[in-house]
């Protein structure tokens, strides 16, 4: 009873650093990645805890370990966009205009039964009061009801186009933009490197929102 005690005051004190370590991101969940590795952890410190032969070293070194391939890992998603893709995924429209885009459904692995699931879940009951729904990387669906920006008369969904330094070269054709036209309007900010913005949306009027980097803000 005494070890069961104390492993289990260690492993508490070692789950309450390790996620303020690692931050809001890993409590929260926010990601497939982030729940896997979240009951990762959890198993490793039940072992350590209840499992008689794994050593107390053992098991601090294994959890210590991954901890740490967790944060590097949160580091290269922070710094690149590629990676956050990779490791995260990416928002997906299911929905356009109120039109269900089949392909994506089957991309996402997603069928029409969870779809209506998660559209009466937003109190929408029918496709024709949609006239977006994003499927987020977490599993969430995302929704914009017709009649919801009317005072905008949006054409098109606002969507980001800059992020963190980069262009996003997938979206251009879908925001109806060219590099150009894109470069041209930087310029017309002021702006004649890209690197300098932090992030850029294309609003559904068609104009552009900039936020540049912390040090190449206008004084």
């Amino acid at each position: 009873m005494l070890r069961v005690a104390l492993h289990t005051l260690l492993g508490f004190s070692i789950l309450v650093l390790l996620t303020r370590f690692m931050g809001k991101k890993q409590l929260s969940q926010l990601t497939i990645f982030t729940y896997i590795t979240g009951i990762v952890l959890g198993e490793m410190v039940g072992m350590l805890i209840l499992d008689e032969n794994v050593r107390v070293i053992d098991g601090i070194l294994a959890i210590v370990i991954w901890s740490a391939l967790v944060f590097l890992i949160e580091v290269l998603t922070l710094k690149s966009a590629k990676a956050r893709i990779i490791m995260n995924g990416e928002p997906a429209i299911v929905i356009k205009h109120g039109e269900i885009l089949e392909k994506q459904l089957k991309k996402q692995r997603l069928n029409l039964d969870d779809l209506s699931m998660q559209l009466r879940l937003q109190q929408v009951f029918s496709i024709t009061e949609v006239e977006y729904a994003i499927l987020e990387p977490n599993g969430a669906l995302t929704i914009m009801k017709k009649g919801e920006q009317a005072s905008q008369s949006p054409q098109n969904l606002p969507g980001e186009i800059i992020c963190d330094g980069k262009v996003v070269e997938k979206n251009l054709p879908e925001l109806g933009l060219t590099r150009q036209e894109l470069d041209d309007e930087l310029r017309r900010q002021g702006i004649t490197n890209v690197k300098d913005v932090f992030y850029a949306q294309v609003q559904s009027d068609k104009s552009l929102y900039v936020q540049r980097r912390a040090g190449k803000r206008k004084r």
